[in-house]
């Protein structure tokens, strides 16, 4: 982004620097004189207090402006430059020697905070180089059942199989059900979609419902409309990491006789009135691709209540072939199998998770500390009883009172250097699952996923660069809410 988004003139309107500073997204503008020289700088506040003390629209930026906003050097040596941000966050213009504007450095420039980005500075390579020395890299080893054996404690599971990724983790877990042409499962319209596609891979038939409007889960109530005779299955999703109304949705299974599959693939270490997210239904699938909590690259887990159904289900992981009687097959199945070095990797992640939760729930208070009290800006709600495990802090904006798409806003975001995420888009809404939306209504699923938006999540988020972003967003809310009082002055 040119230096030239910041730029205006003092003789300009307060009007006009508001669409300036509306467009870069940034929510502030540097002033120059007549001379085209650095005087000053102007952000939203500035403006807002300018017209408390009785000034309009149409005064002019030096009224409101505040002189030498302290610009360096074009040739300022990266020291200089890091003394001035501090850490702070601050955008410095750079000017030239007659204090002409040429460009300038935010912490955009410096790093671009990405909405997620893996951690690996355990014992990820120590166990790596010994599956290498060793040889044992493809999915015959040690690492796979140590892996399997300290996930299933870490969340309190009695049986966990470790799989190629989250996807064939639910597929798995339905076809060692026995879930297949005829029957319908149920998932919620507001989720990734594996979901759905794990059911439509099994020959079963996903029904689509809709979630609630603070949990963004499915809803007991619409699940329990949706139930037919032929429903086997539901299958809740803790959707970025907000366990869902478990209690309800068992009491419902166990009343009709379905099984509960837990899609936890963005839920590890959530829980449900103290129990782990995923060790609640009668199976729970995790992920571990590289944007999660604990990842091992790709990769997936899949957990259940019962023995039997976990021997099934492990037997259909390679090719269906007799445990006991090598080579021979006694029913088609798959190869989901997950590798020694990949485990090896998850294994250090486990060792690690202490570290990464306790980081995950200091970036969530962050967040509210921060964003709380921002008008049209909706935060993920705090439900008695359930420890949402944040694997993406994830907002609602009023779309209507920023006058903004939500992808307006990601556009700007990315201006300032900060990588958004949308929510996802409802299933009912895309090709492959329109045809099981049956003729029911998805209000909350469409509302949530139009202003969605998750922000910079990763644990190796600072304190410093969560203000940046907070500011950030508390600018480009307070620059929107001043240039719609500006069109209806």
């Amino acid at each position: 982004m040119s230096i030239n988004r910041f730029l205006v003139r003092e003789s300009d309107s307060l009007d006009a620097a508001l669409k300036t500073m509306d467009a870069n997204g940034l929510g502030l503008a540097f002033a120059v004189d007549g001379g085209g020289r650095l005087s000053g700088v102007i952000g939203a506040s500035d403006i807002d207090a300018t017209l408390a003390r009785g000034g309009s629209f149409g005064g002019q930026v030096s009224s409101a402006m505040r002189p030498d906003p302290g610009g360096l050097p074009v040739d300022a040596d990266p020291a200089q430059i890091a003394k001035r941000m501090n850490g702070k966050g601050y955008i410095v213009p750079l000017v030239d020697r007659e204090r002409r504007p040429v460009d300038f450095v935010s912490p955009a420039r410096m790093r671009r905070i990405p909405v997620a980005e893996p951690v690996l500075t355990g014992n990820e390579l120590k166990y790596l180089s010994e599956c290498v020395t060793t040889s044992w890299i493809s999915s015959q080893g040690p690492f796979v059942r140590r892996f399997e054996n300290e996930f299933a404690r870490l969340i309190d599971a009695r049986n966990a199989l470790a799989v190629s990724n989250g996807t064939v983790a639910l597929h798995l877990a339905l076809l060692a059900f026995g879930i297949g042409p005829g029957d319908e499962v149920i998932v919620p319209d507001l989720t990734f979609a594996a979901t759905a596609n794990a059911v439509i891979h099994a020959g079963a038939t996903p029904v689509i419902v809709d979630v609630g409007a603070e949990s963004w889960n499915l809803d007991p109530e619409m699940v329990a409309a949706a139930i037919t005779p032929r429903t086997r299955a539901i299958m809740p999703v803790h959707l970025y990491g907000q366990p869902a109304e478990m209690d309800a949705l068992m009491e419902l299974a166990e009343r009709h006789g379905l099984i509960v599959i837990e899609d936890a693939a963005e839920a590890v270490g959530a829980r449900y009135k103290g129990r782990p997210c995923g060790s609640i239904g009668h199976a729970g699938a995790f992920s571990f691709f590289s944007n999660k909590l604990i990842t091992t690259g790709e990769g997936g887990m899949v957990v259940f209540q019962d023995a039997q159904i976990a021997e099934r289900a492990r037997i259909l992981r390679d090719h269906g072939m007799n445990p006991g009687r090598r080579y021979w097959h006694d029913e088609v199945g798959y190869n989901y199998r997950l590798t020694n070095m990949q485990a090896a990797i998850g294994c250090a992640q486990v060792e690690q998770m202490g570290r990464f939760f306790t980081r995950k729930m200091e970036i969530a208070a962050a967040y509210r500390a921060r964003l709380t009290g921002i008008d049209g800006l909706r935060l993920p709600t705090e439900i008695p009883g359930r420890v949402n495990s944040y694997w993406m802090f994830s907002v609602i904006c009023d779309l209507a009172r920023l006058g903004l798409a939500r992808d307006d806003i990601v556009s700007r975001l990315a201006n300032a250097g900060i990588e958004t995420r949308p929510l996802f888009y409802p299933l009912h809404t895309m090709p492959p699952y329109r045809g099981y939306a049956g003729n029911r209504e998805f209000p909350n699923a469409s509302h949530l996923s139009d202003g969605g938006l998750s922000l910079p999540s990763s644990i190796t988020l600072t304190d410093a660069e969560i203000d940046y972003i907070c500011g950030v967003i508390a600018r480009l809310y307070g620059t929107r809410r001043l240039v719609q009082r500006a069109a209806s002055a």
